[in-house]
């Protein structure tokens, strides 16, 4: 191989024009997905005061929404819904007339948008878990059950994709029989596959008002020091019939997202969390750094790793400076 002086890679970098050539790695708005969080309890939107700049938004208020994402060009969003009741089964997530499954068929029948819901229990349930409580544990099995639920009525209101989060063992396969079973063989499974216990998390609690009432969740979410058994969790939910996993949070994870890579020939999302965002947009307020080139310096370091799809809550930030 040449050395310096008869290689010279400096010359691949001589100026911008060169340098966009020559980029190995491109942000294409298509493949970001914004996150929206619907509030039957609220009439106008209310920012989170955590997430500078994210708000939640009305039920009625998300055809709206979709549409302004349209314009911007924005070709999906994952929907998470605040509901005005909570109760020991989460029972208001799998209600027809449910917060999301509202939110669903609204933006379905008047846009062409994308729509993935997260499924999970922890906005519904008065613990604040993402499973059933029984004796003081998470009950895993007769959770997969209410998740099927949640999956088939998410199916009627039309939805593209569901999105199961709670890290349930056998989410996956219980979900995909009750859609297949149901007729909605269709209807898309975006797996959080890989869901680490993190403590990026915070700002998303307050958003939606899910902070577990006791204990924690590392019993279902996952250790964040392995690697390896990420891949195996990932592993199960592509034979359990998942079309896409995931890798959650993203920035403090880009060797799982390369690792998932490597070794499996599906789709690859990541999900910027809420922490990741706000860490990033503080600091900007506040001058520290300037946003926009840190926004794309992490998205690309996102996709460089090899997600194909990103969840980020700087969506319609890059979206609008983009125009």
């Amino acid at each position: 191989m040449k050395t310096y002086p008869d290689l010279r890679l400096r010359r691949l970098r001589k100026s911008a024009e060169i340098r966009e050539i020559f980029g190995e790695t491109s942000i294409e708005l298509r493949k970001l997905v914004m996150p929206v969080f619907v509030d039957e309890n609220i009439t106008s939107p209310v920012e989170i005061v955590n997430m500078p700049g994210i708000y939640r938004i009305p039920v009625e208020g998300a055809v709206e929404k979709a549409k302004e994402y349209e314009k911007l060009g924005i070709k999906s969003i994952l929907l998470f819904g605040v509901p005005k009741y909570k109760d020991s089964m989460g029972s208001s997530s799998f209600d027809p007339k449910g917060v999301v499954q509202r939110a669903i068929s609204s933006v379905k029948e008047e846009t062409n948008i994308v729509v993935w819901a997260d499924l999970c229990l922890c906005e519904y349930t008065d613990t604040g878990h993402c499973g059933l409580v029984k004796d003081g544990l998470i009950d895993n099995d007769s959770t997969l059950e209410v998740y099927a639920k949640i999956a088939r009525s998410y199916a009627e209101a039309g939805v593209d994709g569901v999105a199961p989060s709670g890290m349930m063992d056998g989410q996956v396969s219980r979900i995909r029989k009750e859609l297949d079973s149901s007729g909605y063989q269709d209807t898309l499974i975006l797996a959080y596959s890989s869901k680490f216990a993190s403590s990026l998390y915070s700002p998303f609690r307050e958003a939606v008002n899910s902070a577990p009432a006791f204990g924690d969740r590392k019993t279902y979410q996952m250790n964040y020091r392995n690697r390896r058994e990420a891949i195996r969790e990932i592993e199960e939910d592509i034979e359990e019939g998942a079309d896409i996993v995931m890798v959650k949070p993203a920035l403090f994870y880009l060797d799982i997202i390369r690792e998932a890579r490597n070794r499996f020939d599906i789709p690859v999302a990541a999900y910027s969390v809420s922490a990741e965002y706000s860490m990033i947009k503080t600091a900007a307020d506040q001058g520290i750094i300037d946003l926009r080139p840190v926004v794309e310096e992490s998205l690309a370091a996102i996709f460089r790793a090899g997600a194909d799809l990103v969840i980020s809550y700087f969506t319609e930030y890059y979206a609008s400076i983009r125009q």
